[in-house]
């Protein structure tokens, strides 16, 4: 149902902020020239249009529409699936999926091998001319084997009858298969049924969480029929395949065939006998005509119109089943799109962009069951809220010498065995946060891990970056000094330095936050950079004639012409800052959402990758529309001089 509401509102969404920003466009100003700014200005409405487009293509490639509106599409198409891997079998030996026979398939294959076999032999030079006379001869009788199953006269009335039996059995399918009664289940079969389904999930995400707390994933397609179309298809194929069966289990093998494979077979096996250690080659000539003579034996080889019948009975059931599937064949065409449910062996399973591409539905039940603390991922939750004591805070914020510097000695322990505390020890214990004050609720978990790297790494890097990038605009010292170490690093990748840094400084939070200051800093420094030295020099004139220090110079002239070029510079970093972190938590990490990723990798979890994608996608575009924000604020005259 709520698949079905949220495709409803797409829907609605779509159409009505299209019609409203027609309508609106009609009531704009229209002197604005092309390449004003004003002219490129979107709105909240095309927001929405765009977004819900991407939501409506996720929801159809993914067939979470199918499973919204027709939830026993997917078992129904199973049963389907099975008939038609029954049919495959059977539709393989005649020229309705393949080109031609396959009785004359494998008589034209093996007849270019005997030729070539008798190619090899007569220009082998290892070989005496009555060795090649005695193999070119067992060659010619293998040969002749072929004649004695492709003659209709030659085959046995057993085999007819066989045949006979089964194309009578497919025709009855068909019969049968078109009763709105069929397949006529007794009473227990449907009690066993029933107990069947009741037994069997839904169509969806199965989730498993495994001992070493990983969370393990199967795309779930009920087997069992819960329609009664599913169960007239789930009958069929069981009678499809038990025909099937019976088909590749016979040998058209007349007496005739059988004397003369058996005389082969004994010429050559008393022939590579007498052989000698020396005659090595014709023994392995003679080795190579057996396996074409048991090719042949045991291959399904009949006279050209012995299945004549057999194949217009299935074509006829062919053509039945597909009437039977009536509207399921448009809902296979339009809400399956790039694939359908294929069966193998005793599972369904989804063949397509459904499989590698989540449901919205699934993907947003995963999310939450990986939030949940009592779940998560890796038995940590993606994003939580937990009670630290302020005390904890305090410890990691101040510094431990800070009692070290004070004057006096640490309380010692008193013979009685009792330590009483003095000022300097309660320093101590106030700077570590061994004390218990209150808690107040913090945020934790891998999203909020990789966020703070982020932020760290990207403060860290715009604190010392901007500084330094302003100082090398403005002073040539600064530039000769430093240029050549920051375009020495800068066009190094971070992957590269990855490794080292996080050997040196550990798979903690430090390496990590080091490499995104790395990353951050290069970008900052080339931007302050550029923003100090593209300032117009009319404006510095301007601030010196008034009577401006350098400092005022700098606060009020430098600065905020600088500020576009920081500010496009700081949007540029958050983007290389995320691609990185993942890479590094791909590397070496037990948090985060590369981490997350890495893991979800290993076993094929298309939905918890695709959860990660987004995060760290709402998260860029998280800093991106905080830094517009400030972008207009602080610089709202930017593109209106």
């Amino acid at each position: 149902m709520l698949t079905q509401f949220v495709t409803a509102i797409i829907f609605v969404a779509i159409i009505g902020c299209i019609l409203y920003g027609r309508r609106l466009i009609k009531t704009e100003k229209v002197d604005a020239v092309f390449g004003n700014p004003e002219r490129a200005k979107g709105g909240t409405h095309w927001v929405i249009v765009g977004t819900s487009a991407i939501l409506l293509v996720w929801l159809y490639y993914s067939w979470d529409i199918a499973k919204g509106f027709y939830p026993k599409s997917a078992n129904e198409l199973c049963q389907v699936a099975k008939i038609n891997e029954s049919l495959l079998g059977l539709k393989y030996q005649f020229p309705i999926e393949e080109r031609e026979f396959k009785s004359t398939s494998i008589i034209k294959i093996e007849n270019k091998n005997l030729q070539r076999v008798t190619n090899e032999i007569q220009s082998s030079p290892d070989l005496s001319e009555q060795q090649k006379t005695t193999l070119v001869g067992f060659i010619d009788q293998t040969r002749n084997l072929i004649p004695l199953l492709t003659n209709e006269d030659l085959m046995e009335m057993d085999t007819k009858l066989k045949i006979k039996e089964m194309t009578d059995q497919i025709k009855l399918l068909s019969s049968n298969f078109q009763n709105k009664d069929y397949p006529f289940e007794t009473a227990e079969q449907k009690i066993e049924r029933q107990k069947a389904l009741s037994e069997q999930g839904s169509w969806g995400i199965i989730t498993v969480r495994t001992g070493t707390g990983s969370i393990e994933n199967t795309i779930e397609v009920p087997m069992v029929p819960e329609t009664d179309k599913g169960l007239k298809f789930h009958a069929a194929a069981e009678e499809l395949k038990i025909i099937n069966d019976k088909f590749f289990k016979l040998r058209n093998h007349n007496p005739q065939f059988k004397d003369s494979i058996k005389k082969i077979k004994d010429e050559i096996k008393a022939y590579r006998k007498s052989l000698d250690d020396t005659e090595e080659v014709a023994s392995t000539f003679g080795k190579d005509i057996v396996k074409i003579a048991r090719r042949i034996e045991y291959a399904s080889i009949y006279p050209p119109s012995a299945l004549n019948e057999m194949q217009a009975a299935i074509i006829e059931f062919d053509n039945v089943q597909e009437d039977q599937q009536g509207g399921l064949r448009l809902v296979d065409i339009l809400l399956f799109p790039a694939g359908t449910i294929v069966s193998s062996g005793t599972s369904c399973s989804e063949q397509g962009s459904g499989r590698w591409l989540p449901k919205p539905s699934d993907t947003f039940n995963k999310f939450i069951l990986m939030s949940k603390p009592s779940v998560g991922y890796k038995n940590i939750p993606l994003l939580w809220i937990e009670m630290v004591d302020v005390s904890s805070m305090i410890g990691f914020i101040l510094p431990d010498w800070i009692a070290d510097i004070l004057p006096g000695e640490y309380p010692i322990h008193s013979s009685d065995g009792v330590v009483k505390q003095n000022f300097k020890g309660n320093v101590l214990k106030f700077v570590t946060g061994d004390f218990k004050l209150f808690k107040v609720p913090v945020p934790y978990g891998h999203i909020w891990d990789s966020f703070l790297r982020v932020f760290l790494g990207l403060v860290v890097g715009i604190i010392v970056g901007v500084p330094l990038g302003l100082f090398m605009g403005l002073n040539r010292f600064a530039k000769g000094f430093f240029d050549p170490l920051i375009e020495l690093y800068r066009p190094v990748p971070p992957l590269a330095w990855a490794p080292l840094i996080i050997s040196v400084l550990g798979i903690d939070n430090t390496g990590k936050v080091f490499l995104l200051f790395m990353v951050s800093l290069s970008i900052m420094i080339i931007s302050a950079r550029a923003g100090a030295s593209g300032t117009q020099l009319s404006k510095i004139h301007a601030a010196h004639s008034l009577g401006a220090s350098k400092k005022q110079i700098l606060r009020h002239v430098i600065f905020p012409n600088s500020l576009p070029e920081i500010l496009t510079g700081i949007r540029v970093a958050v983007g290389m800052c995320w691609g990185t972190l993942v890479a590094a938590e791909f590397l070496a990490g037990t948090t985060g959402i590369g981490f997350v990723e890495n893991v979800a990798k290993k076993y094929f979890q298309y939905e918890v990758i695709w959860i990660t994608i987004f995060i760290m996608g709402m998260l860029g575009l998280l800093f991106d529309i905080t830094l517009r924000k400030i972008i207009d604020k602080t610089i709202p005259w930017r593109g209106k001089g």
